[in-house]
């Protein structure tokens, strides 16, 4: 089972870097952009890239695919994909956007890998043997920097907008500051390599958080169950942070992340 986990790591890596090198190339001639809602958007290189992670996991192992734009049933063996993560900022063209992707053995996340183009980083990670940063080995703050804890939170139209503007008056009154950047996935990995402190959104879906929440994980942080309760098709609520501020997230989001619940299941 090593041998295989090893190999579609391997796989994956080359893949993501395929598939970001696909998306920059596209974005220099933007195709009509679709607006899903009012602040989520699907371009022709959403949908290129995830096409072509489908027909190299399908050509290469035959295993089932999830992903944002066409999406997928579960399996044992099974790749979660945000072909472009952050969208918005991809359409503006700052580097604020990446290729997220995720391998689960039943039920359990195996690997993750995030690559942000823009910024050439890489970042992978594999159950039980750690996180990196283009090679390098990352780990979660632990708060050493001694300042204000900093969160990043993702905005979800899936929970009420009292319910995030509730989360943002306790994150103020706890002397936590709070980020809004558009990339759940990126969020997580920049907790994973201490840039962040803690993320929080009321609810995310699966391709974007899978891949950033064993990135954490590995890196010595705490995440919550995501994938309890169908997360993996219906999406959850998401927490991830240095262990000192798990305590402090839970409580004050216990009461939030339930509001208004009427999560859609996968597309496609």
């Amino acid at each position: 089972m090593m041998d295989s986990l090893d190999t579609r790591c391997a796989f994956g890596v080359d893949l993501v870097l395929r598939a970001g090198a696909l998306a920059l190339g596209m974005r220099r001639t933007l195709a009509p952009i679709e607006a899903k809602s009012a602040i989520d958007f699907c371009t022709e290189a959403d949908r290129a890239v995830e096409q072509l992670v489908r027909e190299e996991v399908t050509r290469r192992f035959n295993d089932a695919v999830i992903g944002e734009e066409y999406g997928g049933e579960a399996a044992n063996r099974v790749w979660v994909v945000d072909p472009i993560d952050g969208t918005a900022g991809y359409i503006h063209g700052n580097n604020r956007w990446c290729v997220s992707l995720a391998y689960l053995w039943r039920g359990e996340i195996e690997i993750g890998i995030i690559y942000a183009p823009a910024d050439d980083r890489l970042f992978v990670a594999q159950r039980g043997r750690g996180a990196t940063l283009n090679g390098r080995p990352i780990q979660v703050s632990g708060l050493r920097h001694g300042a204000a804890p900093v969160v990043e939170v993702g905005w979800s139209e899936r929970r009420p907008l009292s319910a995030f503007c509730t989360l943002l008056q306790r994150l103020t009154d706890a002397a936590i500051e709070f980020r809004r950047h558009g990339s759940g996935a990126l969020g997580l990995a920049e907790v994973a390599c201490g840039l962040n402190d803690g993320y929080a959104e009321l609810h995310i879906n699966s391709w974007d958080a899978l891949a950033g929440i064993l990135l954490v994980r590995e890196a010595g942080g705490w995440t919550n169950d995501f994938l309890a309760d169908d997360g993996l098709r219906r999406g959850n609520l998401l927490l991830a942070a240095t262990p000192v501020l798990r305590d402090r997230l839970v409580t004050m989001t216990q009461d939030l992340h339930r509001a208004t619940d009427h999560p859609t299941a996968l597309a496609g």
